[in-house]
């Protein structure tokens, strides 16, 4: 993974499936012990939308990793009060050594990484979930003993976790089908990206019918109907999405062996059911936990850590 030192991570398209797959490997074997890099260096979160998992994953990979993190709330930081994000970007440039930013526009993460020389890593913007997917990966690999080959069907809403879920799929050799309501279809562009990574190797479907998404998927995944933002809009996504929530009939559509997914927070009763939450096809607390794992590998790669 040395060639990844001192990069950026914006989208998942940042990286080439080996890279993709090398991470993936890396943090299976720090998850196992068997590699232990040691890193003291020191991590900037710039965070502008809440946090749990991403936060607290982020905080505890880089403290295992033997190094330091800093909250940087904009609440109590300059950039809250409206210092240019340029300005920001070049001084904490020269006091960190790498940044996590959580924000909306993916614009952001492009102008702090163009104005700064350290690792920028995209923890969640309207666009993309990066870091979210890396662990989902993992997840899978783990249960299923590899990924090329696998069907992984998302629904619900179009968004960041969509796309990166369009791209993460596209770049290991799932195939991938995203199912959503009509006007609430992931952006085509993306759609486009995804297919152009898969071309010969697998196959990216984005359908309105979660029936026939389901059928034979060995992964079924989901994520709330209203994104961070969107709250306004919550109640009245609730019919139109209904269709589409992960319940005990829509699961015995696929492989028998199928595994549940949730990036969470979930909404249950709306996108997924109680039911199949807990239920033993579930592995969303292992997917949550492999947010640690998979972020740890990240940090290490892209600071170039040493066991």
């Amino acid at each position: 993974m040395e060639a990844m030192k001192g990069r950026d991570l914006l989208s998942l398209a940042d990286l080439t499936p080996d890279e993709v797959q090398g991470l993936l490997d890396l943090a299976g074997q720090m998850k196992a012990g068997k590699v232990a890099p040691h890193c003291p260096k020191v991590l900037g979160l710039l965070f502008y939308k809440a946090s749990t998992r991403t936060r607290v994953s982020f905080s505890v990979a880089m403290y295992q990793l033997g190094g330091q993190v800093l909250d940087l709330n904009p609440n109590v930081t300059q950039v809250g009060r409206g210092e240019p994000l340029e300005d920001t970007a070049r001084v904490l440039d020269r006091y960190l050594d790498i940044m996590a930013i959580r924000t909306f526009e993916q614009q952001d993460l492009e102008t702090f990484a163009h104005h700064a020389q350290i690792p920028v890593i995209n923890a969640l913007s309207d666009l993309e979930h990066p870091c979210q997917i890396l662990a989902d990966l993992l997840t899978v690999q783990e249960t299923f003993g590899t990924l090329a080959g696998l069907t992984l069907t998302y629904l619900g809403d179009g968004n960041n976790v969509a796309h990166s879920l369009l791209l993460g799929c596209a770049l290991v050799g799932m195939n991938v089908r995203v199912a959503t309501p009509p006007e609430y279809k992931p952006l085509p562009a993306i759609v486009e990206q995804a297919k152009a990574i898969a071309e010969g190797r697998s196959e990216v479907t984005v359908t309105h019918d979660p029936e026939t998404a389901v059928k034979a998927a060995q992964v079924l995944y989901t994520d709330v109907w209203a994104s961070m933002g969107q709250e306004a809009d919550a109640a009245s996504r609730i019919p139109i999405f209904q269709p589409y929530q992960v319940n005990e009939p829509l699961l015995s559509l696929a492989d028998p062996k199928a595994i549940v997914l949730h990036c969470l927070p979930a909404h249950r009763g709306e996108e997924i059911t109680d039911g199949v939450m807990e239920g033993e096809q579930s592995k969303i607390w292992d997917q949550a936990e492999n947010r640690l794992h998979a972020q740890k590998a990240l940090l290490a790669s892209l600071l170039g850590a040493g066991a």
